[in-house]
């Protein structure tokens, strides 16, 4: 028997776990990310980036650094947009990115190069540890939903934790006295307990003199009490305790996630004198100039290409969708 966080790390990341080989994301895939729906979402970062280096907030010798990159896209969408609006910035920033697996690395490094050649410098790290910079731009879509976690629940008023046998779930009476302790403390009943969160913060916190750190993924600033653990295949959405599934027809095959609760994630920023800015994917696109680079388009391409574009932004910004779905964390020190 094994620990259900253990099971979910062997799902992703085992040597054949789901994300240990290049997926397709998209249409094509098992899910779509915003990265998937429009170009102008590393487009606003790019923005940010550059806005925030004209305020004097980041040097223009920062690293652009993104962990989790899948095949590169969303830097590339970063580099390219930083090359049209602010050109000069390539001459002086670095770029790198954050990858455990080499096959990846491979698929990143090929197509950024096909994409850039040697206009840009890239660097590659096999694991967050080993980043040692003094300032940095660290950009982390849908990570921290890919980390592990452990289920809990309660019966009787005693805490149960989820256990893993031959792919069958189990509840067991909690004797993790650090996992008691974080659910006694905020009041979590039922759910998921991420793993790695404070490792991950603190690596970054120390390893980085200056950063500002910016992630989108969904979730709440607050704990559901209510599992949210949920498996994609072929875009079809499959609850971890839906009756009658078989755990083991879909491990290592298809993605695994649950909803993040950022509430954990700005308590340890707290806890590290991190100042964190936690806003809906909407506010944030806003506010980092999504709209005005829609009207910098609007004024050099043709209406049809204006108006298809307009509808991808659309989506990342409907209320009703990914607009409200999605949640972006940003943290500085």
């Amino acid at each position: 028997m094994q620990k259900f966080s253990d099971y979910f790390n062997d799902w992703l990341y085992g040597q054949k776990g789901y994300y240990s080989n290049y997926k397709t994301i998209g249409k094509e895939g098992d899910f779509y990310t915003s990265v998937s729906t429009s170009s102008f979402f590393g487009g606003a970062i790019a923005k940010k980036i550059i806005t925030e280096i004209e305020n004097k907030k980041l040097s223009s010798h920062a690293t652009i650094l993104e962990v989790g990159s899948h095949h590169g896209y969303l830097l590339a969408d970063i580099i390219q947009f930083i090359y049209t609006l602010k050109p000069k910035l390539l001459n002086t920033l670095r770029f790198a990115i954050v990858e455990r697996f080499d096959k990846l690395q491979l698929q990143q490094k090929n197509y950024l190069e096909q994409s850039f050649g040697n206009a840009i410098t890239l660097d590659f790290y096999n694991d967050i540890s080993e980043v040692r910079l003094s300032n940095a731009f660290v950009i982390a879509n849908e990570i921290f939903d890919a980390f592990s976690c452990e289920l809990v629940y309660t019966k009787d008023n005693q805490l149960h934790q989820g256990f893993i046998h031959n792919h069958t779930i189990t509840f067991e009476p909690c004797k993790d006295m650090q996992l008691l302790e974080y659910c006694k403390k905020n009041r979590i009943e039922k759910g998921e307990v991420a793993v790695g969160y404070e490792t991950f913060l603190n690596t970054l916190s120390t390893h980085i003199e200056h950063f500002i750190f910016v992630t989108f993924d969904y979730g709440d600033n607050y704990p559901r009490n209510d599992f949210s653990t949920r498996i994609y295949s072929k875009h079809k959405v499959i609850p971890l305790f839906e009756e009658g599934l078989n755990l083991k027809e879909y491990f290592t095959v298809s993605d695994i996630t649950y909803d993040v609760n950022f509430q954990h994630l700005i308590h340890i920023a707290k806890d590290l004198n991190l100042t964190s800015n936690y806003q809906t994917q909407m506010q944030a696109l806003i506010e980092f100039g999504i709209i005005e680079l829609l009207e910098i388009l609007k004024a050099n391409v043709d209406e049809n290409s204006y108006l298809r574009e307009t509808q991808k932004v659309k989506t990342l910004l409907e209320p009703t969708g990914m607009g409200d779905r999605f949640k972006m964390l940003e943290l500085r020190n």
